[in-house]
């Protein structure tokens, strides 16, 4: 029995040392598998908020500043004067002319038109002197040809032509520099 017994105490010590070294090896397995899924974690978290202060950056960095540049900066010789006032829109009576024939079958153009005016100061001028405005207006109107304005490129054109048209100076002075655009409110072509 005496031989078990020292076989037992020699074993004994071998595996309460082979217990340690699991335990320690356990040990420091755990912290080794926390360490190399700590950059994994910190990945995940990070990369959604970069994308939204990225996505914030750019939409952020798109917009004008709300205060107004000082008055020595560059951005203030190249920046527009912003008008405070709205814009004022005179409607004139719709236009029924006769456009200039391509085929045998007349043609005739009902338009209604609007007068955009940067601001109220010409409005009484202009209605004023209404007669010579679509006297105007019907005379090139009238000189055009329906395959001429049925595209919106020949709208287009009609409306910048019809601008410098009712911009050219009034009888009495009226200011016509406050003429913004002309605008259709109505188009049709038969």
């Amino acid at each position: 029995m005496a031989s078990t017994a020292t076989k037992i105490s020699k074993t004994a010590p071998k595996a309460a040392a082979l217990k340690e070294l699991d335990a320690d090896l356990e040990e420091t397995a755990a912290p080794a598998k926390t360490r190399r899924s700590l950059p994994k974690i910190l990945l995940l978290l990070t990369l959604p908020l970069a994308a939204a202060g990225g996505g914030g950056w750019y939409y952020l960095g798109n917009q004008e500043p709300a205060t107004p540049p000082k008055a020595g900066s560059a951005k203030t010789a190249a920046a527009k004067p912003v008008s405070t006032k709205p814009p004022v829109f005179v409607a004139l009576e719709p236009f029924t002319v006769n456009l200039q024939r391509e085929d045998s079958s007349p043609q005739y153009l009902q338009v209604g038109l609007s007068l955009k005016l940067a601001d109220e100061m010409p409005v009484e001028k202009i209605k004023l002197h209404m007669p010579e405005i679509r006297n105007r207006v019907l005379l090139l109107l009238s000189s055009k040809r329906a395959s001429e304005i049925a595209t919106s490129e020949g709208k287009k054109s009609l409306s910048e032509e019809l601008q410098r048209e009712v911009s050219q100076p009034l009888a009495g002075g009226v200011p016509t520099k406050a003429l913004d655009s002309v605008l259709f409110t109505s188009f049709v072509i038969q």
